[in-house]
């Protein structure tokens, strides 16, 4: 018997599917269904449940990734459910990002499949310019997300040959709500949630603290000293806002770190990179790199910003860690407008005692101390996915694919232009099994 006829064949004698069969619009839902089988099942059910059967994939997560794998699969004639915890697409972006953001990398790097950015665009598209975009592909390939849906469990059920994946009401302990599917893509991102870090004394700090996340712009903290904790992109960007609306801001550099100007020899250094990339091994593309950031910025260790072993490429490709591209921060902390300062050892009151002795008041402090993915949380799976950091198993090519179904994009630390490239090998597989089954399924829900 082949897999599609097995699967078939179990649904045949599921509650869920039983009663399902007696609705002849798809879009019903099946309740009281779940209760049948709760001696039986893995996954603990209130007593009352909703249940939805979907026929394309679902998608979790209403991101730049999420909306890429759907435009992807429609593209190809197959419909999709996107669940978003959120009430708005990319919400990352809307909500938790501050004002003065845009694209590091030029625009033409972070287009998502099947549509490029408006042609008058800048190259470096805002923050309000790219969320626009995100709009206006969404609309373009008529995905509407199921929004205020938070995953709070999924899990491959062996008898059906089918993904369960129970969800809430954001923000609520209401009824549960269960969508069942032969597919699963995982699009909740490697940013899904802040890192806190463990900071002695940090809960008793009497000022202002907040993770970038919630950081809007450096007005409210205008004659005010601000230790920012954390040096990567978000870091040194924060400072410099703070720096131009007349805070004092101190950064935070803990560990070595690679700072590149964001345009080298009139290209941007991402593009140059890629270019060189063509014919050049990493290595000698990474010691290119370095030469010309020297003669641009000169020796970033005298100013306690010392460089890791690794060149910016092999350290990205290897860690996930990117460097820093410099959009007018660099020149601040030169100036002395931002103080580089080293670990914190801990913090009493409003001092912050520093790894090398010095002891500093500050007003506020901002944790710029970046985002981890939230897949163990709810996903059940340990084969595709780390339980430990909640990344691919596999390195980029090789982490899109799991077993019976599942699938992840957005996971290959690699940006958008990574995430464009899973979607379209996701979309094509499921392509090639609906193909193999004879039929497509209907765009609904």
């Amino acid at each position: 018997m082949d897999p599609w006829s097995e699967s078939e064949g179990k649904r045949a004698h599921d509650p869920i599917f039983q009663c399902f069969s007696q609705n002849q619009n798809h879009r019903q839902p099946v309740e009281n269904c779940c209760k049948e089988r709760s001696v039986d099942a893995v996954v603990a059910r209130s007593e009352r449940c909703t249940c939805f059967w979907v026929s394309g994939p679902i998608i979790v997560g209403a991101g730049p990734s999420g909306l890429a794998v759907a435009a992807c699969l429609k593209e190809k004639g197959i419909g999709s459910l996107i669940l978003e915890r959120s009430n708005c697409i990319a919400s990352l972006w809307q909500l938790k990002t501050y004002d003065r953001l845009s694209l590091h990398l030029p625009r033409k790097f972070c287009e998502l499949p099947l549509m490029p950015f408006p042609a008058d665009y800048p190259i470096y598209p805002s923050k309000q310019q790219f969320v626009a975009y995100l709009e206006s592909y969404a609309a373009r390939f008529g995905i509407s997300p199921m929004y205020n849906r938070t995953v709070v469990h999924a899990e491959y059920d062996e008898q059906l040959l089918l993904w369960r994946v129970s969800t809430r009401t954001s923000g609520t302990m209401g009824e549960e709500v269960q969508y069942v599917s032969g597919w699963l893509i995982v699009a909740t991102g490697e940013n899904a949630e802040a890192v806190q870090p463990d900071i002695d004394g940090l809960q008793e700090f009497p000022g202002t603290v907040m993770h970038t996340s919630a950081y809007k712009s450096g007005s409210a903290f205008a004659g005010k000293r601000v230790l920012v904790v954390g040096c990567g992109n978000s870091g040194m960007e924060v400072c410099l806002d703070l720096c131009n609306h007349n805070a004092e801001p101190h950064i935070v550099v803990r560990d070595a770190v690679h700072i590149l100007p964001r345009e080298m020899l009139g290209h941007s250094t991402f593009g140059l990179s890629m270019w060189m990339l063509k014919w050049l091994p990493v290595h000698v593309v990474d010691r290119i790199l370095l030469c010309i950031a020297r003669a641009i910025l000169g020796d970033t260790a005298r100013l306690g910003l010392k460089r890791p072993a690794s060149g910016p490429l092999e350290l990205k490709s290897l860690s996930g860690k990117t460097p820093v591209l410099d959009v007018g921060t660099f020149a601040k902390i030169k100036s002395g407008d931002i103080k580089v300062r080293p670990a914190i050892r801990r913090i009493s009151g409003r001092d912050v005692e520093f790894a090398d002795g010095q002891l500093e008041g500050f007003d506020a402090i901002v944790l710029a101390t970046g985002y981890k993915s939230n897949v163990p949380f709810w996903l059940k799976d340990r084969e595709l996915f780390s339980e430990k950091d909640g990344l691919p198993r596999k390195a980029f090519p090789n982490g899109w694919k799991g077993e019976n179904g599942l699938y992840s994009v957005g996971f290959t630390r690699r940006g958008l232009m990574g995430t464009s490239v899973d979607a379209r090998r996701i979309a094509y597989d499921i392509e090639q099994q609906w193909k193999a089954k004879g039929t497509l399924p209907d765009v609904f829900l």
